[in-house]
């Protein structure tokens, strides 16, 4: 959250009745391309319009900002929501989860140079993002993929992860994890279409657990989910 209210504050909106916040929604956008989630509605509002208009007007504030690319993840009864505002499907995002322990890594490259890299899955860099994840936990780098490790307090999400290939993937996932059922929990969110991705984790000992749809609005992404194999966040940041 407070990476998201530096990076973009003029996307994360906040509906009160009487000072008590009832809805928020938080965007960021990078180079050309922008992300909406966290669109949260206190039970007691839902169906009201109060989540709508927040969409409506995080998503202008992305497109004031010069954003081309508005991007999200959709739970199955949102799809048709963001459907009839003009969003696309393009992927489905799966959950994978496991246990396992891992090491604690290498000191971070330059964060330009694992932008570089990120950029070729997601067609531009996310420096800004990049370079909050890294803060988070331990970093694994090759010279043509990397993966980072974020901890949080009771569990491990790998990623951001991108690689240009199976077989540094693998490497790269040898090097930051040892799977182990008594480890700590450990999760993360991988494009679909990414196959590699499936057969690595599976191999692994990693389930999936859930999904969502990945959408867009606006102009076609340099979308490239074969580089992909982990996403920073499911639907927050990309």
């Amino acid at each position: 959250m407070e990476f998201l209210l530096t990076a973009f504050p003029q996307g994360c909106l906040v509906c009160r009745e009487n000072g008590r916040a009832v809805a928020f929604i938080t965007t960021v956008k990078y180079e050309r391309s922008g992300w909406v989630g966290n669109l949260i509605v206190r039970k007691e509002w839902r169906g009201r319009g109060v989540g709508s208009e927040l969409l409506v007007r995080g998503i202008a504030a992305l497109v004031a900002a010069g954003t081309g690319t508005v991007w999200l993840t959709a739970s199955g009864s949102g799809r048709p929501i963001y459907e009839r505002l003009g969003f696309s499907a393009i992927d489905t995002v799966v959950r994978w989860q496991g246990r396992g322990t891992f090491s604690q890594g290498n000191e971070m490259a330059q964060v330009e140079e694992i932008s570089a890299m990120d950029a070729v899955g997601w067609g531009e860099a996310r420096v800004s993002l990049l370079r909050a994840v890294s803060r988070r936990g331990p970093a694994f780098l090759l010279p043509d993929g990397f993966l980072v490790c974020q901890q949080g307090e009771d569990a491990v999400q790998l990623g951001p992860w991108g690689c240009n290939n199976p077989v540094s993937a693998a490497a790269l996932l040898g090097r930051a994890v040892v799977p182990s059922v008594n480890g700590v929990r450990m999760f993360l969110d991988v494009p679909e279409r990414n196959r590699a991705a499936r057969a690595l984790l599976d191999s692994n000992g990693f389930t999936p657990a859930s999904s969502t749809t990945l959408m867009y609005l606006g102009e076609a992404p340099a979308y490239a989910p074969e580089r992909i194999y982990a996403l920073a966040s499911m639907g927050s940041m990309g």
